[in-house]
């Protein structure tokens, strides 16, 4: 299967760990452009390192200010930007109870705002080009919630119903917005769930792991290149009638159909 990715460019936000580094790291492998984001330099610089030809900047999705200077510098760099891969770390867990007005301000300007944002200021090159690709990092929650994670189930839906809208909207123009995600994966993110977790029941983070792992029917944890392979796979020319869709990737986890 050939995935033309050769010069094609693309945006991993928050690129530079985890299953955004992933994912980077796998358009590259296939011949891509690649330009990433994140808060970290350090980690910026360990990212970039692994890729040759790599555009690395730093900059918080969760401000206007930041996306807008990201976007421009690698379309100043590369001259556009064909392919926009949404990703940021999720809001922190929480009961709905001890969440204030001020958790969901933040959680919606980095899970909502974020995606809204950096779409809208790709959406006039690929609209001129009549190509294009966005492809959204979620979480198998939009499925199927998950316990303890209310700010991520809430939002998340409402940036998966604007993800379904905008495939409409763009259809016409081949541009494909796609959304992935991921169940229990091995990143950052998900240690800080086992952490808050454990805090609440007073079991260690082994226990839990292996606890949710037994309930996957893969019986593991994902690893972050599992998810970027389908991330990838989207962005790519072969996925060129697929548009509008929510795939999970979480080793059989999400019981519906």
């Amino acid at each position: 299967m050939k995935l033309h990715l050769d010069n094609k460019t693309v945006l991993v936000t928050a690129g530079s760990k985890g299953i955004g580094l992933a994912t980077a790291l796998g358009f590259h492998k296939c011949g891509a452009k690649v330009a990433i984001c994140g808060r970290s330099q350090d980690s910026l610089d360990a990212a970039a390192a692994q890729m040759t030809g790599c555009l690395a900047l730093t900059g918080d999705v969760s401000k206007s200010e930041d996306i807008d200077r990201v976007i421009q510098a690698v379309t100043e760099e590369f001259g556009g930007i064909d392919i926009l891969v949404n990703n940021a770390g999720g809001p922190p867990p929480g009961l709905f109870e001890d969440l204030a007005d001020e958790d969901w301000d933040q959680a919606i300007e980095l899970t909502l705002k974020s995606v809204i944002r950096a779409t809208r200021l790709v959406l006039p090159h690929m609209r001129s080009q009549k190509w294009g690709r966005i492809i959204n990092i979620s979480s198998s929650g939009v499925k199927q919630p998950v316990p303890g994670l209310t700010l991520s189930n809430s939002i998340r839906m409402a940036v998966l119903g604007w993800a379904k809208t905008l495939a409409n909207q763009v259809a016409g123009d081949n541009i494909l917005v796609n959304t992935v995600c991921p169940g229990f994966t091995n990143t950052d993110r998900v240690t800080q769930i086992l952490e808050q977790q454990s805090a609440a029941s007073g079991k260690s983070t082994d226990e839990i792991a292996a606890g949710i792992a037994a309930q996957i029917p893969m019986q593991r944890i994902g690893e972050p290149h599992e998810i970027a392979n389908l991330a990838v796979f989207l962005g790519s020319e072969a996925a060129s009638y697929i548009t509008g869709t929510a795939i999970q990737v979480d080793g059989g986890s999400v019981q519906g159909f």
